[in-house]
């Protein structure tokens, strides 16, 4: 289940379940500091030896970012290249694809998997999926099936379980033999976040410690969500983040921060959670 290797995404595609989770806004260096500390079981089991890989977002705004990793255009590992993407147009850049790619010839991959029989949903979290307007429509829009209300914002307390409870009710609702392509965009970890550490108020604001409340609340629930993804066949996984999150680091610092991320993919089998 934990294996870092580049898989042959044509073999992937086509025969598994395919979900991204985008943990919206983590730092690379709190997610690495608490898979080491042990506070992060559920994600532990799925990711590779040695842990988080390291690696370079392709833009530092959530709607950018999105945008981009539906392009296929995932983050970038750190160190020379050249790393063949996952997935990609098949008229884009050929410089970053390789035998082991999966080439499509729509705009977007929602659409290139609907091409390929699978049904694409959304689950969004921030702002830039909440359907609200125009602009904010665009990244469910790509999607057959997409779900937005205030419980699965940045505001809810509880916004992962009502988002992992949403997850499994697009599952149980699917045709047994139709594929799925699942994007989750978690919404907990970004601010505000404070309601994750006990005792905390509104007043005490959102810090690097409050950050990682949120991710161990989301370490608890996330486990449902690989375990209705895995539960019909194989699911092919991506877990990463959209970009960092600077809380009171110097100017140059917090560039770093930000445009650094934390990101694992994994195949996850039926029976395993």
């Amino acid at each position: 289940m934990s294996d870092m290797t580049d898989p042959d995404m044509n073999a992937v595609v086509g025969e598994q379940d395919l979900l991204l989770v985008t943990l919206d806004a983590l730092r690379y260096d709190v997610a690495v500091e608490l898979a080491a500390a042990g506070r992060l079981p559920n994600l532990a089991r799925v990711l590779p030896e040695g842990g988080w890989q390291r690696r370079q977002t392709p833009a530092r705004l959530a709607f950018a970012a999105h945008t981009a990793f539906l392009a296929g255009y995932l983050p970038t590992p750190d160190g020379p290249g050249p790393h063949p993407r996952l997935f990609a147009s098949r008229l884009g850049d050929t410089e970053t694809t390789g035998a082991h790619t999966w080439l499509f010839d729509t705009p977007d991959l929602p659409s290139a998997l609907t091409k390929a029989g699978y049904h694409t949903a959304c689950i969004g979290g921030v702002g830039c999926f909440d359907k609200q307007g125009a602009l904010d429509s665009v990244l469910p829009g790509m999607f057959a099936e997409s779900h937005w209300d205030p419980e699965l914002g940045v505001t809810s307390p509880i916004s992962f379980e009502a988002q992992v409870a949403r997850a499994e009710l697009v599952v149980g609702g699917l045709d047994p033999e139709r594929r799925l392509f699942l994007l989750v965009d978690v919404a907990a970890v970004h601010h505000p976040n404070w309601f994750h550490t006990p005792g905390a108020t509104a007043a005490d604001g959102d810090t690097r410690d409050t950050h990682a409340a949120a991710l161990e609340y989301v370490d608890r629930h996330i486990g449902r969500l690989f375990r209705a993804m895995s539960c019909r066949r194989p699911c092919f996984a991506i877990v990463t983040s959209d970009h960092g999150t600077a809380y009171d680091e110097a100017a140059q610092a917090a560039g770093e921060v930000v445009w650094t991320v934390p990101y694992a993919h994994f195949t996850m089998s039926p029976g395993e959670w």
